[in-house]
């Protein structure tokens, strides 16, 4: 077998329909789409219509907002951080959001880095971050270590 002798299996393809190419086609003249009306047009788009009546997404009521300026953050577990402490890969010494996007456990800072507790700490750690959770911080503390906040975080929370 060589390269020019390869071919799909029979049927595995199928040509692509040729639209409006004389009337011997089956498709020509007006290509497939009838007689006049919007929808024979060029350019129309009729998603959300229902024939004048008022649509059901406008029917039904709204909630919610989404703040357009709101913060931002990555997210990281303890557990995780501890596992790349243990694969070499983080100083326990000195964890702060520089070394966490380097090491690649994180791959954008965006608006900080946030600490959350899910996972086991063993070792001691010395981590700076713009936000963690009260049982974060609790886990490092009880562990030996200290989870520093820094002022960002405050900012964020207003």
């Amino acid at each position: 077998m060589k390269l020019h002798e390869l071919r799909d299996n029979a049927g595995a393809t199928k040509a692509r329909k040729r639209v409006g190419r004389g009337p011997g086609s089956g498709t020509g003249k007006m290509g497939g789409r009838g007689i006049k009306g919007q929808k024979s047009r060029s350019g129309v788009a009729i998603k959300g219509y229902e024939g004048g009546q008022m649509p059901l997404y406008q029917r039904l009521p709204k909630r919610g907002f989404n703040k357009p300026n709101r913060k931002e953050f990555a997210v990281v577990n303890l557990g995780l951080i501890e596992k790349f402490i243990e694969a070499g890969k983080l100083d326990a010494a000195n964890v702060n959001e520089d070394t966490l996007v380097s090491s690649g456990l994180i791959r954008r800072k965006l608006d900080g880095i946030r600490v959350l507790a899910k996972g086991e700490v063993t070792s001691k750690l010395s981590i700076t971050v713009t936000g963690a959770s009260k049982s974060a911080i609790e886990a490092v503390e009880k562990a030996g270590g200290s989870l520093t906040v820094t002022a960002k975080a405050d900012a964020a929370a207003e």
